[in-house]
């Protein structure tokens, strides 16, 4: 059967930036024991984030690819998340990230994921399992979202202890401003907090294998804060986490990470028709033709994820040309103009997001077109659209 809409990902270009976020953390390590052999510690880890349909390129398809190119942990939001993953033979560590059920809890312990907790109740629902588990404990630092605030910890780690089941496998956080700017005078006070945090904790004797605050932008910006474990997100999927970030690398390292975005989405055109000059496009007349137009129509709308925004203000790709969205983002179709692209026929390729020949739609530039960021442009696209691993 032929698909209407699908999405290719790049098993190429999902490598390249997993290997080039492997060599940051390989040459930070290979310099930590270069200046300081009696104190640098093993490998730094590293920890893809695959929530949200793994940022809309296939939660399965992208994990794989994933592991293959040398991650060493899964992060998901939800554990339907990490059962899926499992389900599909994928037997690596994983952590959600997110927050569990407290009915959900009896599932963790058997498909064997770790889990990042901050209430006190997670904690004495876990102990009364008595089951082997191993948790992330999330500090809050500055962000004010999920997170254990500093005056509660002495109390939270003494109910950890009541029940050795309960495996104290990591502490995270999480910035709350690093990707919105290139002054991180606010990061450096959230990286102060964590440090302490951390030394409070193990100071009262308790040992924390595994930290991790990095995200995509600490990453590349930072190797101080690698830690033991880096969470790499979009940056994975070969998008900058924003233009300050990018900024920030330009200013701050003398080579900066070449990042290779992975997701073309794509249609086809469905319908080729010729109206008239003075012709209304599409629902509430929003768009009349200046002269005699050549449309094609594409089986997309705003349930697939193409925003409605878009409407009268983007394009598509076809023969590689840039065609015009006219008309209202419908539910399940648009109107482009195809006037000036010749050779067009019935069920030819459409590109929404991605490369045609030598024009490219980015997801920044439909970021802009709807006003957001670049990370809801592939999250929002629908999970049911297929997603075709490509070479």
């Amino acid at each position: 059967m032929k698909d209407l809409i699908w999405c290719e990902i790049s098993e190429k270009n999902l490598t390249h930036n997993i290997k080039s976020f492997r060599r940051l953390l390989d040459q930070h390590q290979l310099d930590s024991q270069r200046l300081s052999p009696q104190i640098s510690g093993g490998i730094t880890l590293l920890l893809q984030t695959v929530k949200a349909n793994a940022y809309g390129h296939g939660l399965v398809e992208a994990s794989k690819i994933f592991l293959e190119a040398g991650v060493d942990w899964l992060g998901v939001n939800a554990v339907w998340e990490a059962e899926k993953l499992r389900v599909n033979k994928i037997t690596a560590p994983i952590l959600v990230l997110g927050y569990t059920p407290l009915a959900d809890l009896a599932r963790v312990v058997k498909i064997n994921i770790s889990l990042t907790v901050y209430n006190l109740e997670t904690i004495k629902a876990l102990g009364k399992l008595n089951r082997s588990v191993k948790i992330h404990i999330k500090v809050e630092t500055g962000t004010n979202r999920q997170g254990i605030l500093s005056e509660d910890l002495p109390k939270f780690i003494k109910e950890i202890k009541r029940f050795p089941k309960i495996i104290l496998e990591g502490i995270s956080t999480h910035f709350a401003n690093i990707e919105d700017t290139t002054e991180h005078s606010y990061a450096r006070i959230q990286i102060q907090n964590f440090q302490k945090i951390i030394e409070e904790i193990e100071y009262s004797g308790v040992r924390i294998p595994i930290k991790h605050c990095a995200n995509s932008a600490a990453v590349i910006l930072w190797p101080a804060v690698y830690f033991n474990m880096a969470r790499v997100g979009i940056s994975g999927y070969g998008m900058w986490p924003s233009e300050e970030t990018f900024i920030s690398t330009a200013m701050e390292r003398r080579e900066k990470i070449i990042l290779k975005p992975a997701l073309t989405w794509k249609t086809i055109v469905v319908q080729i028709k010729i109206i008239p000059l003075g012709a209304y496009v599409g629902y509430g007349c929003s768009f009349q033709t200046k002269r005699e137009t050549k449309i094609a129509i594409l089986p997309v709308g705003y349930y697939d994820g193409y925003d409605r925004k878009i409407s009268n203000l983007g394009h598509v790709l076809i023969c590689g040309q840039k065609a015009p969205v006219i008309g209202r983002v419908c539910m399940n179709m648009i109107i482009v103009d195809i006037t000036d692209i010749s050779k067009v026929k019935l069920e030819d390729e459409a590109v929404l997001l991605g490369k045609q020949k030598n024009n490219e739609i980015t997801t920044e530039e439909m970021a802009e077109w709807i006003g957001t960021i670049n990370y809801e442009v592939t999250t929002r696209i629908r999970d049911g659209i297929v997603r075709k691993v490509v070479n």
